[in-house]
């Protein structure tokens, strides 16, 4: 059986990965196929791998996660104005950063559990996002957020020569440039090894005690095992990733704000793994990758695209749907989320991976699902 379950997971990493390296052509009819969405696709894939270590494995419900986001975007965008534009001390320096402020805020929230883990993990969240807006200005540039200026030291770059033409440089990986596809494919690569990382977690003993610690914790704690070790350590991990994809944010786009920093960021990723599929290893990533382009396609909307598609109708008629249609795009596009979210819950409650599960066993057959007897025994 583990034999089997390994050669299952080569397969599943190798599929993975050449889907994610040929992005670019399979998701080009979608209109999803330039670099700038590729990159969020891969970013926000890493979040949300992350966040599935704590939430899908430990059963541990953040609500504070864009703190570390926004703690790896800061962190990385010191690197390049202290040290180097060259990514990799910035990604190094944010998820260690990173990993010193899980460590610290979740041995304080670990003391709790259920509902109170979550509101404790959302008050960090909001006093992270607060500090970041007045206390930690000098740090943080407030509300403006921290750029990058042309006359920042850049210690190493200067050591090493680097010249600086007019303008301010843009992030590279020793050379490489950040933007366009190079970038793009510089995030997959990324993504891959988040991915592995994090199959190799759940296949582990360490993820077998994580599993173990959600489903029955008591249970463990009445053995003799500290959980709250297991549950620390998931957690680091957890911030770990997101440290990651917030230096991964400022490396191509160089600019971080207390916006990644905001509730809504939280809620956001959660909203990706439950989506896709909580506890699956492609779920989270699917689910960024559809909410990322959803957002996409319906904040891009505005009132003249709406009159001009439903121009054949009669002026009273159309403008009466242009209104109602209206709120469930551009800026309000959460709306048309929040209903297919509501859809999908209802229809399909294990996300999107239950639902191409059930389609693979409808066309090809298979093993059925687990009872709910024996799931309710979990």
């Amino acid at each position: 059986m583990n034999t089997t379950l390994a050669k299952q997971d080569k397969w599943l990493l190798l599929g993975f990965t050449i889907a994610v390296l040929a992005g670019p052509l399979l998701l080009k009819p979608f209109g999803a196929g330039y670099p700038d969405l590729l990159q969020k696709f891969c970013i926000f894939g890493i979040f949300a791998i992350g966040y599935n270590i704590l939430f899908g494995l430990t059963g541990y419900l953040s609500f504070g996660h864009a703190a570390f986001l926004g703690i790896g975007s800061y962190t990385a965008v010191w690197s390049f104005k202290l040290l180097t534009m060259n990514v990799v001390p910035a990604v190094i320096l944010s998820i260690a950063l990173t990993a010193v402020f899980a460590l610290v805020i979740g041995y304080l929230c670990l003391r709790r559990s259920g509902i109170y883990f979550s509101i404790l993990t959302l008050a960090f969240a909001q006093m992270a996002y607060n500090l970041a807006y007045s206390v930690l200005t000098p740090i943080t540039n407030g509300e403006t957020g921290l750029q990058l200026v042309k006359d920042d030291p850049r210690s190493i770059d200067k050591w090493f020569g680097v010249i600086v033409g007019d303008g301010i440089p843009s992030t590279n990986f020793f050379g490489i440039s950040m933007v366009g596809y190079s970038g793009f494919y510089f995030c997959a690569v990324l993504l891959i090894l988040s991915f592995y990382i994090s199959m190799r977690i759940a296949r582990s003993p360490f993820g077998l005690m994580l599993k173990a610690v959600k489903s029955n914790q008591n249970r463990l704690k009445y053995t003799g095992i500290n959980t709250r070790s297991y549950a620390l350590t998931a957690f680091v991990i957890s911030g770990c990733y997101a440290g990651l994809a917030g230096a991964m944010l400022a490396a191509t786009d160089p600019l971080a704000g207390a916006d990644r920093m905001h509730w809504s960021a939280s809620g956001e990723v959660v909203l990706m793994t439950i989506l896709g599929g909580v506890g699956t290893l492609l779920g989270p990533v699917l689910g960024a990758g559809v909410i990322k382009y959803l957002e996409n396609i319906f904040s891009s909307f505005n009132e003249q695209i709406l009159n001009n598609a439903f121009s054949f109708l009669p002026d009273a008629v159309q403008h009466a749907v242009v209104t109602v249609v209206g709120l469930f795009v551009g800026e309000g596009w959460e709306l048309t989320l929040g209903v297919l979210f509501l859809i999908l819950i209802v229809f399909v409650p294990g996300g999107l991976m239950q639902g191409i599960q059930s389609l693979q066993r409808r066309l090809f057959g298979g093993p059925k699902p687990a009872t709910a007897t024996t799931q309710g025994a979990h």
